[in-house]
């Protein structure tokens, strides 16, 4: 737990002193002036805010996912046992999937059954399975499952919910501080001459979170077509038979399915089943997927 309340403070830190240095190096000004908002800053201010958390988050995905879940990343130069295995079966899928350079490969110990991938580009990327999903599963159930995350690698998943979180986060940054702008200056008596600030930014504060939320509905959405697409690629490069196997395999394990690590949560391969937050939760029902695989879709 301290670990990773260390790295969510040591990343932010980051994020606000290199935002507040292009910020500063661009001469953005303050978007409030004495004759209201001026749209322009603002736009610019919400989307290196927005566009620059994403980005640097990306750019340290691989270091947080190895420090924040204590992946053990195997020597290129191991040939014998399990990892040497792993590793050749990784070379040979990413291979396939036509990839530059062969993602660095680890193991994090934990007894759910699941993997991940993760990096900032396809020649910069981190495959990682669990001590549990190598327990648990047959190596053509293993296969399927890093088919699926040398797909997302493939794929340019990682980039493409980088954009799509930026882009969320900076109009959720620009219309809640329109909306606390309008709806503070509505609320102003009649001798002051200016919105209340304390009053602005808890309006805005308030807006931050509802439009954040509808915000994470999009988000949510477009992982979840990720993941078909991943499975899809793990069917081509892994084999149908084994994709399918993989997923379930899962599916019978999903009570193993960890929740303590919500930063690598999207990245995985399988998630907590849904429920009534349905429309939130980053991977599709694993029934779903399944029935699509056996379909050919």
């Amino acid at each position: 737990m301290f670990k990773r309340i260390s790295l969510f403070l040591l990343t932010n830190i980051l994020v606000i002193a290199m935002i507040s240095l292009v910020t500063s190096l661009l001469g953005v000004g303050p978007y409030l002036t004495q004759y209201g908002i001026d749209y322009q800053s603002l736009a610019v201010f919400c989307a290196l805010w927005g566009m620059g958390g994403s980005f640097i988050s990306l750019l340290l995905s691989k270091t947080m996912a190895k420090w924040s879940m204590g992946v053990k990343v195997i020597p290129p130069s191991t040939q014998g046992g399990a990892e040497g295995e792993l590793l050749r079966v990784v070379a040979r899928l990413a291979q396939a999937a036509g990839l530059p350079k062969t993602p660095e490969v680890g193991i994090y110990p934990s007894a759910e059954v699941n993997a991940f991938a993760t990096g900032p580009s396809k020649g910069n990327a981190l495959v990682a399975v669990s001590a549990g999903l190598l327990q648990r599963m047959d190596r053509g159930e293993l296969e399927g499952v890093l088919g699926h995350e040398i797909a997302h690698v493939a794929n340019g998943d990682m980039v493409t919910m980088t954009l799509i979180q930026g882009v969320v986060n900076a109009f959720t940054m620009f219309f809640a501080r329109i909306v606390g702008f309008a709806l503070a200056n509505a609320m102003r008596g009649e001798d002051d001459r200016r919105p209340n600030y304390f009053v602005q930014q808890a309006i805005v504060w308030v807006f931050d979170i509802l439009f954040g939320l509808l915000g994470s509905l999009v988000v949510s959405w477009f992982s979840r077509q990720r993941e078909f697409r991943a499975d899809k690629g793990g069917a081509q490069f892994a084999g149908r038979e084994k994709m399918i196997a993989a997923l379930q395999r899962l599916r019978s394990t999903h009570e193993l399915v960890a929740q303590d690590n919500r930063a690598v949560a999207a990245l995985k391969i399988s998630g907590k089943p849904g429920g009534i937050m349905a429309l939130f939760v980053t991977h599709p029902p694993l029934e779903e997927r399944i029935a699509r695989l056996q379909r050919g879709a």
